[in-house]
């Protein structure tokens, strides 16, 4: 099979084909001797702005819960729409939507909504609350025609039902995507994604990147340098992160985990003893560190296993959306709620040791707080 065939080949297949060589649990906490060497000191010498993480409340977070928000199996956007509501009035102390918004974004701001759409229609950032986001832009009077849907996959955002069908008037963008024809490889024989990287923006790791031809096109280069997309460097002025409460292995993909492996190229090599140091590491560059202005965590349908794909028999209803500036605190709160659940259903006794590596990590560079101790917790019960 040529080369072009291949790839458009593994595009008509499907986001499932695409898959399994990439979505990987966090790896199980064990000693490293001597972790490779990275560029993190130079992230952590260049000066913050007043967008910085972790925002405008630092270790404040609101979990708005509503026992009715999942209407025949799917969020209602109804419920997901109050729950939002409730906690961006909380999370400023506004009593006006608008006043509340405007914390955060700007009428001449590009706002970039970070979705998860790895885990196909079972288990993405929802609609209902996509919808609800935007609906509330627009209230204050950000245009749809300055919102951008992104992730790395233009394959899993279509898979998931971001389409201009379902998001008329507002630009659907992945880093990594393929032609009309389904390849991913232009006339000159390089992948369309490397026009969306940023070169003189990357996260080193000495650290080899080598993969075969299925794998590459997911990675868009190999070698020891992972470059952050466009999409964050250059087309968006602020970004809301739209993750879901989801396990991986004995602790969680949220907040972190969707802005660190979703905004930089070549990222398979960067699991196992790397994963920890990733989710930290890579927020810690100017591109997330000081573009993302707001957490908003999916939680009304998650899982407490077999994450961060999508697998029936661990999908759970928390029934709940987390909010804050600071995504430490935010994925904080909900690992509390993912370990709660495993313990419950039986997958683990008991905390494992090392599985909130990565949130002492951005403690330590200053990107939100990671101490349970020190967040303020605002907890919303809404009635059915």
């Amino acid at each position: 099979m040529k080369r072009r065939n291949f790839f458009r080949s593994l595009a008509l297949g499907g986001a499932s084909v695409a898959f399994s060589p990439i979505v990987k649990a966090a790896p199980s906490a064990q000693a490293v001797k001597e972790k490779p060497a990275t560029n993190i000191k130079d992230a952590l010498a260049i000066p913050r702005n007043e967008n910085s993480m972790p925002g405008k409340y630092p270790g404040k977070v609101v979990k708005a819960t509503h026992p009715g928000c999942i209407v025949d199996g799917q969020p209602s956007e109804e419920a997901a729409y109050e729950m939002l509501r409730n906690c961006l009035l909380n999370l400023t102390g506004k009593e006006n939507l608008k006043e509340a918004w405007l914390q955060f974004v700007g009428p001449d701001d590009v706002i970039g909504l970070k979705v998860n759409p790895i885990a196909g229609k079972l288990l993405s950032t929802s609609h209902a609350l996509t919808q609800s986001i935007i609906n509330q832009l627009e209230e204050a009077g950000i245009s749809r025609n300055n919102i951008v849907i992104w992730d790395r996959r233009e394959a899993d955002l279509k898979e998931s039902g971001f389409t201009p069908e379902n998001y008329p008037d507002i630009r659907i963008i992945g880093t990594e995507y393929a032609d009309e024809n389904g390849s991913y490889i232009n006339a000159e024989g390089k992948f369309y994604g490397e026009e969306r990287i940023d070169k003189e923006q990357y996260y080193f790791v000495d650290l080899e990147g080598e993969y075969d031809a299925y794998t590459m096109p997911f990675m868009i280069n190999g070698g020891k340098y992972s470059y952050f997309t466009k999409i964050c460097t250059e087309m968006v002025t602020k970004i809301i992160n739209v993750p879901v409460l989801k396990n991986a292995g004995t602790t969680i993909t949220s907040c972190m985990k969707n802005l660190a492996f979703g905004s930089v190229t070549n990222t398979a090599r960067l699991h196992g003893p790397m994963w920890h140091d990733t989710c930290a590491s890579a927020c810690a560059f100017p591109p997330l560190r000081d573009k993302v202005v707001l957490n908003i965590t999916d939680g009304m349908i998650g899982c407490f296993d077999g994450g961060p794909a999508a697998n029936p028999q661990f999908i759970c209803h928390y029934n709940t959306i987390l909010a804050g500036s600071d995504p430490v605190a935010v994925d904080r709160i909900g690992y509390d709620m993912v370990i709660a659940k495993r313990i419950e259903e039986g997958v683990q006794e008991e905390e494992k040791a090392g599985a909130r590596a990565f949130m002492d990590m951005a403690q330590e560079f200053k990107l939100g707080v990671a101490d349970k101790e020190k967040i303020e917790l605002v907890e919303i019960n809404l009635q059915a």
